[in-house]
């Protein structure tokens, strides 16, 4: 680690590991959910599934006010000490599971192909051994778990969450992302940003139309849309610091109906990411100045829906060295891994902007599998013994979490 501290193992002793039943209970929970997906703000099944299973473990948790996700506290709050929060996201993808396993989605077009399911799990797992700790006496501080729907849609659920007043009471707040690069029994962290800032753009390009003989009386809004496609990047690859890794990315082109007519009307979608929070405050301007110039450079009328995201995940360096201790308590720190900061966006940004946090990177892949296996695509899954090393580092961290 040369970016981390992290303390030998043994040098603290923890309660609560993981028992064989819960282990196997949890990954038939994952399971479960793996086969049952649910879209943003859709997730009733999920939220109904972990509330009966906190209330069997005599907990109170309290769905959300839009009727899907639900928070759960654990022990009992102390206004003068702000709670330790665990948060997971719910929602699944709207794409095909193309794998060919017992636990494959039933519902067509739909999969967890973000690890939602096992950040959920997990957070679960970790919600019933500490509840169980609790109970004897053992948990020193209140914790809040902290299950939000709708990441997957922009700005993202959190933000909704933040205004239902999940935050209240709370001083610090952890979560995972799973990552199919790192292998399963493995986290990776960093301090500072993890993620990007990440936008979506819509972009309406409008002209008179006309004949594909005669572009020179009209305005040729083929040609138009494809310079925008690709001036456009470029114009703000030379009006921004390159280190803050502003990227505009195309997704949708839509022009024209017939080989012999110039349409009167094109559309483009995309998004924009961005490193950092002082460039990302100034994208909006930036790209809106960028399309119009090449826009009217080609006689063409645009309108640019310019969609608010999420900034960057940026990790406290004490709530990231949280995370350390707790890791390097339960198995040592060679299970530690420095991580790279992404260009995918997560809403879990908007809880920083509230309290000090941290997001870990939760190794999934099986060691020694060779297989490309991204996030958000439909043969995504994972080895399921990162469980139990998510649970571990939560629980870990909330018993090791030493605020006064």
């Amino acid at each position: 680690m040369n970016q981390l501290k992290s303390r030998e193992p043994g040098s603290v002793t923890l309660p609560g590991t993981l028992s064989a039943p819960l282990r196997a209970e949890l990954i038939a929970f994952r399971r479960d959910l793996h086969m049952h997906p649910e879209l943003g703000n859709q997730e009733f099944r999920t939220t109904a599934a972990l509330k009966a299973r906190l209330e069997a473990a005599g907990l109170a948790p309290k769905v959300l006010p839009g009727g899907t996700g639900l928070i759960c506290d654990i022990g009992t709050p102390d206004r003068r000490r702000p709670m330790l929060a665990i948060r997971a996201d719910l929602d699944a993808l709207p794409i095909p599971d193309v794998k060919t396993v017992s636990y494959r989605s039933t519902v067509a077009n739909r999969a967890h192909a973000c690890g939602h399911d096992v950040h959920t799990t997990t957070v679960l797992g970790a919600g019933l051994v500490l509840a169980e700790l609790d109970r004897q006496g053992l948990l020193p501080y209140a914790v809040r778990l902290l299950f939000q729907p709708a990441e997957e849609v922009l700005p993202g659920g959190a933000a909704d969450a933040i205004e239902a007043g999940v935050l209240d009471g709370v001083g610090r707040i952890i979560a995972i992302h799973c990552d199919p690069r790192v292998d399963a029994g493995k986290i990776g962290l960093r301090v500072g940003p993890i993620t990007s800032a990440c936008d979506r753009l819509e972009v309406t390009l409008d002209g008179p139309g006309g004949h594909t003989a005669r572009p020179h009386l009209t305005t040729d809004l083929v040609t138009a849309a494809a310079r925008v496609a690709t001036d456009v990047p470029a114009v703000l690859a030379r009006r921004v610091d390159a280190r803050s890794g502003l990227s505009v990315t195309w997704g949708r082109i839509v022009a024209g109906h017939a080989p012999n007519v110039i349409p009167q009307h094109a559309e483009l979608s995309g998004t924009v990411r961005c490193l950092d929070l002082p460039t990302w405050r100034e994208a909006p301007d930036l790209v809106h100045a960028a399309i119009d110039e090449v826009a009217t450079l080609h006689r063409a009328k645009s309108t640019v829906n310019y969609v608010r995201g999420v900034p960057p995940v940026v990790n406290d360096s004490v709530v990231t060295e949280l995370l350390v201790d707790a890791m390097t308590a339960r198995r040592g720190p060679y299970v530690i891994e420095d991580t790279e900061q992404s260009l995918g966006g997560e809403d879990f940004s908007w809880y920083l902007e509230h309290v000090p946090g941290a997001m870990a990177r939760l190794g999934v892949r099986t060691p020694g599998d060779t297989r490309v296996r991204d996030l958000h695509a439909g043969d995504f899954d994972v080895d399921e013994r990162c469980i139990e090393t998510a649970v571990e580092l939560f629980t870990a961290a909330a018993l090791l979490d030493r605020r006064g």
